[in-house]
């Protein structure tokens, strides 16, 4: 049964007593930093309420989609009133406070590990020194985590490590990778080098901080460096270099006990072998879903989701994956490809440059015109769908299987209502976890860093593909897309390698993509009919590749926050 990780909402993140409406934070219990956490099960509480603001998002806003949104792999889609995802994917917005919602999230996080970390001394009986520095390297984890999000989205935002109100101008990049750094290199050294156990699959490792750490080194390295990969300076002033980063990668490959799954497919719910799953793909190549509870050893970091999980931010504080059903098929409930808002269809593009002979082309794209993947009850142009294309991804959307109900007759239903005993609810069941990092993005990062091809080649016999002879950027680069296509990585990996002419990459993949508007051809360039395509490749220069600071934020701090170049004026609204 898939474990219920609850996610505490009374935390010593929102315990304190005076706090400013800049942090977007609030008095709501009667506990204070001076009486919370007292006792290891306080600070343990404390901590899971940082946890919490990991999935905490209105799915508009969530990280992982927004990465894809703005990817050249994927279209916004939706419906034709869907103007956010279709926004973001030409780098606009449809009002001034567009990720409101995700600046708030962030801060509150941060605020809770600030809070958690002033507050960790004054806990006593603790079991062990082990115990406390677990939960000291979790929160610098989360913080860490919580700031690179940040930075990625916005370039730099304001750097607040303490729990005094503060009204802060934005950090400098070095500044706010500093923190970052230093964070992930303090989580390093202070959580354990063992194994999570089953009931604690969620939590911050060892090796997770190790990996994050590399891939904000090279993104902070790419963007602002230019990819000459030179030592950065942490918060407290120590060093990091390339070499550094290269051995905690090291020290995952060969210590961590994560390895490749055998089989690509097997790490996606498509997978999935019970009795009920009735998809011919699945059963011709005699997959098996791994799942979730510790037997995915490729898994190092990811998002948990709940049976429990809501709609709302009342009911539950939304544990339920979002992320799939904005990403299903449009108004249709298929098997095994289930019912969802239509966002993020796939380019056409990508599926015709993607080799036949690698078996993650069909193990990560659902083409609906594939007799394979029977789908012959597809409509085009369900619910005014808009920018289709008749391809689909495969890792995160939902999951249907065909189940037998007392009275003899059938439903299909989510996967999560036959393993869980979620009742069905299309826009609620999906349990899914959302992995942030996993084995073979180690290997990859390992073969970019040292410039080897033995990791870019581990990645690919798992999928039977020869070996290549000689490590280039180029075959480096390639072998990134296609194996962590829609794991919303694509996006972050061109700003870091192209820095603002990313968009002319961008431009390039989709320029003249044929979609359906409510089942009507045209084609990308044509969609809107107000040349937002066009302009794709400036609109990333203009804004660097980073998003709007919330207008409501700037008001908040009277005019010492600044918005970012490129949104300000008309053209930046969609």
């Amino acid at each position: 049964m898939k474990r219920i990780f609850i996610y505490l909402s009374i935390s010593a993140a929102m315990l304190c007593t005076s706090c400013s409406d800049f942090l977007d934070s609030e008095n709501l219990v009667k506990k204070d930093n001076t009486n919370f956490p007292t006792s290891p099960s306080d600070a343990l509480q404390s901590l899971y309420g940082a946890y919490s603001k990991l999935i905490t998002f209105d799915a508009n806003n969530h990280p992982f989609l927004v990465g894809e949104m703005m990817s050249d792999d994927r279209l916004g889609g939706g419906g034709q009133n869907d103007r956010k995802p279709q926004a973001l994917n030409v780098f606009r917005a449809t009002t001034q406070d567009e990720l409101t919602d995700s600046w708030s999230n962030y801060y509150r996080g941060i605020f809770r590990c600030n809070m958690l970390l002033s507050t960790l001394d004054q806990v006593t009986d603790w079991e062990s020194d082990e115990q406390k520095n677990r939960i000291k390297g979790e929160a610098h984890f989360l913080r860490g985590y919580f700031y690179f999000n940040m930075a990625r989205t916005w370039g730099t935002v304001p750097l607040v490590i303490t729990t005094d109100p503060q009204n802060n101008p934005k950090a400098t990049p070095e500044e706010l990778y500093g923190q970052i750094f230093f964070d992930f290199k303090s989580a390093i050294d202070y959580l354990p080098s063992s194994a999570l156990a089953v009931s604690e699959l969620g939590r911050a490792t060892k090796w997770a901080a190790e990996s994050m750490i590399a891939r904000a080194y090279l993104f902070y390295d790419g963007y602002y460096n230019e990819n000459t990969r030179q030592a950065v300076t942490l918060a407290d002033g120590s060093s990091l270099t390339e070499a550094d980063i290269i051995g905690y990668l090291e020290d995952c490959i060969h210590n961590s006990g994560h390895k490749l799954a055998d089989d690509f497919r097997n790490l996606w719910p498509y997978s999935i072998d019970i009795p009920e799953a009735d998809y011919e793909y699945a059963k011709k190549n005699n997959l098996s879903w791994l799942g979730e509870e510790g037997d995915n050893k490729e898994t190092i970091f990811a998002l948990k989701h709940s049976t429990l999980g809501g709609w709302s931010t009342s009911n539950s504080d939304k544990y339920s994956n979002q992320v799939d059903i904005y990403m299903g098929i449009r108004n249709q409930s298929l098997v095994p490809f289930g019912k969802g808002w239509g966002f993020g269809p796939v380019s056409p593009k990508l599926w015709n440059e993607w080799p036949d002979n690698d078996l993650r082309k069909k193990g990560s794209i659902c083409n609906v015109n594939d007799p394979e993947e029977g789908l012959d009850d597809y409509q085009w142009g369900g619910d005014m769908q808009w920018q289709e294309t008749g391809f689909w991804n495969k890792k995160y959307i939902p999951i249907n299987v065909v189940r037998t109900k007392d009275d003899g007759s059938t439903e299909i239903c989510n996967y999560s209502c036959v393993l869980y005993g979620r009742t069905p609810d299309f826009s609620q069941d999906n349990t899914q976890d959302i992995v942030i990092m996993r084995f073979a993005d180690v290997l990859l990062m390992h073969s970019e860093l040292t410039k080897t091809v033995d990791g870019i080649n581990q990645v690919r016999a798992r999928v039977n593909l020869e070996p290549i002879s000689a490590y280039s950027d180029e075959a480096l680069r390639q072998e990134r897309r296609y194996e962590l296509a829609f794991e919303s990585c694509r996006y972050y990996d061109l700003l870091r390698w192209y820095g603002k002419e990313a968009g002319v990459i961008i431009k390039k993949n989709l320029d003249g993509v044929k979609i359906y508007n409510m089942g009507q051809p045209t084609t990308i360039n044509e969609d809107r009919g107000n040349g937002y395509f066009d302009k794709i490749d400036q609109r990333v220069r203009d804004t660097g590749g980073f998003l709007q600071i919330p207008n409501e934020e700037i008001k908040k701090s009277e005019g010492v926050l600044t918005q970012n170049p490129g949104w300000e004026g008309s053209d930046a609204i969609f």
